[in-house]
Parts: C-alpha cells; structure tokens; sequence
C-alpha cells in the first residue's frame, strides 16, 4: 500500500512568509536608527498538523517546492499513532530560504530536520 503524504496549508505558510518579511523591515527600520543589530535570520512557525504513522513512517508534502519526503521513525512510534507535525519557515531578511520539521507524540519530540538553510 503506498504511503499517504500529507500537506500544510499554503495559506498558513503564505501568512508566515507575510509576517517575516514585515518583522525585517521593522528590524531593518530600526537598525538605521541605532538599535540593535540583527543577522536577518527569522525563524516562524508556520503549522502544525497531525499525520499518523504508517510502516514506522510519516509522509509529507513540504513547501516552498522542497518537494515530498518521508521521514523514519523508531520502534517506539507504534504505526497507526497520531503524531503532530510541525513546519518553520526559516527567512534571512524575509526571503524564505529553508524549513524545519519536527514529529512529537504526546508532547515527546520524535525528530527534527532542517532543509535548505538554517534556522
């Protein structure tokens, strides 16, 4: 049985993006006036949603055109349990450059990973 991926809303992340770009303009607006310095480096949760886990698996459609990918969990995720997937969007002065994923059962964090750059 193939596995089922599953997506995040792209209005939700359209309205993360929105919100780091209007935090790097407040940021830059205020460097010229002498406050403190920032890299440009945002990172801005995007969405959490739940997925179940199929064959120690959870499959996802990710945004921003990183494409599908299935993420491996261990043993002790049984399959058919509800875990909660959660997405950040990772911005350098607005412009998103990368996303981080991370799997949690009941509050326990499962895994992390980031794509493109970091946050």
């Amino acid at each position: 049985m193939p596995q089922e991926y599953q997506s995040f809303d792209e209005k939700i992340i359209q309205q993360s993006i929105a919100a780091a770009q209007a935090q790097s303009q407040r940021i830059q607006a205020s460097a010229t006036e002498g406050h403190a310095q920032s890299n440009g480096e945002l990172k801005v949760g995007g969405q959490c949603i739940s997925v179940t886990v199929a064959d120690h698996k959870v499959c996802l459609n990710l945004p921003l055109g990183f494409g599908s990918y299935c993420f491996t969990v261990p043993d002790w995720v049984p399959n058919g349990a509800e875990v909660k997937a959660c997405i950040d969007i990772c911005t350098k002065w607005g412009i998103p450059c990368g996303i981080e994923v991370s799997l949690s059962l009941n509050g326990t964090k499962i895994l992390s990973q980031g794509f493109g750059c970091s946050c």
